[in-house]
Order: structure tokens, then C-alpha cells, then sequence
């Protein structure tokens, strides 16, 4: 089964996620609606990768799966008591790849929580507290589903990485003697 490649909204994965989330419609802001299209996304994602895992990985997917349902939830009626609407999910999300080994969907679960990680950065600076620890929360969750699937942790978990590293200074000429 194949995800379609056209679905509503969706746009190809960038550097930080495996699955477009659709852009959010406007709710309550305070990165609370890109959050939830994240997680909208990543809900998606993780039924097609427990789908396609057996035995402890399908397990860890469906657990994954579970965390970020409820964190949709949970982020949905943020919106609704701070007087937004939340976005609806699309009916699908084009994914980079369709996994066919427990080493793929390993690499897609990660991509997607790094995905998910950055989509919190903008609630992490919200002036609300609640919003602020609520993604706080969320992000250490994403970082640590992350870890326990492939042990290494970026720099900064959430931020993008930078295109090169900055050129090293080179030493001044000599003066002629």
C-alpha cells in the first residue's frame, strides 16, 4: 500500500520531518497550530509504520502512535479554550518513502519526531506558560522516542541544522623578510 502522492495540502518533507503536515489554518497561534499539524501528521505517519512493523518495532510504533494522538488531543482543546479552531487533518500525508524494512521505518520514525520536535519551537516561546511547557514537554517526548530508536542526539533537537560548517580562519600571510 502506497500513501497517495497527492494529498490535500501536503507538501515533500523537509530536512526536519519525514511527513508534510498541511499549513495550519488559523487558530489560537502561539505555534500551537503548527504544532498540531505536526502532530496531525505524525499520527498519520505512525499508522503507516506500525503497519508495516512486526513483532517490538510494531509495539514501539503503535506506543508512538498513541503518544502523539493524545498530544493532538490535548493540543486540539488548547486551541478550543484559548477561542481558535483547530485545523482538521488531511485525509492523507505524502510521506518521502514507503518503509519495507525495520531499518526504514526506523529512519522514518525518527525523521518524523525531529519533524514534530521543530514544529514545537515556535510554542516553547510562547508568552502563555501553559503553551510554553506543554511544548516543552512535548519536544523532550519527540527527542526522547527519537533516542530510544536510533541512540544519537543532535545539537540543538528541533533546530535546523546549518547548510556547512562556517570556513576556518586562515593564518595571515607571513610578512616578506
Amino acid at each position: 500500500m502506497r500513501a497517495p502522492d497527492t494529498a490535500r495540502n501536503a507538501r515533500p518533507a523537509g530536512a526536519a520531518g519525514a511527513v508534510a503536515p498541511a499549513t495550519p489554518a488559523p487558530g489560537a497561534g502561539g505555534g500551537l497550530d503548527t504544532a498540531l499539524a505536526a502532530e496531525h501528521a505524525a499520527v498519520y505517519a505512525y499508522g503507516v509504520l506500525a503497519a508495516r512493523a512486526e513483532g517490538a518495532l510494531r509495539s514501539t510504533m503503535t506506543a508512538a502512535f498513541t503518544a502523539h494522538r493524545a498530544r493532538r488531543d490535548r493540543l486540539r482543546a488548547m486551541i478550543i479554550e484559548r477561542g481558535g479552531t483547530p485545523a482538521e487533518p488531511d485525509a492523507s500525508y505524502r510521506l518521502p518513502t514507503v518503509p519495507s524494512t525495520p531499518d526504514q521505518v526506523v529512519e522514518l520514525a525518527v525523521s518524523v519526531e525531529r519533524g514534530v520536535t521543530a514544529a514545537y519551537l515556535e510554542a516553547v516561546a510562547s508568552g502563555d506558560p501553559a503553551v510554553r511547557r506543554m511544548a516543552a514537554l512535548a519536544m523532550q517526548e519527540c527527542v526522547v522516542r527519537a533516542y530510544g530508536l536510533r541512540p544519537e542526539i543532535e545539537t540543538f533537537p528541533g533546530m535546523p541544522a546549518p547548510a556547512s560548517p562556517p570556513p576556518a580562519p586562515t593564518p595571515a600571510p607571513s610578512p616578506p623578510s
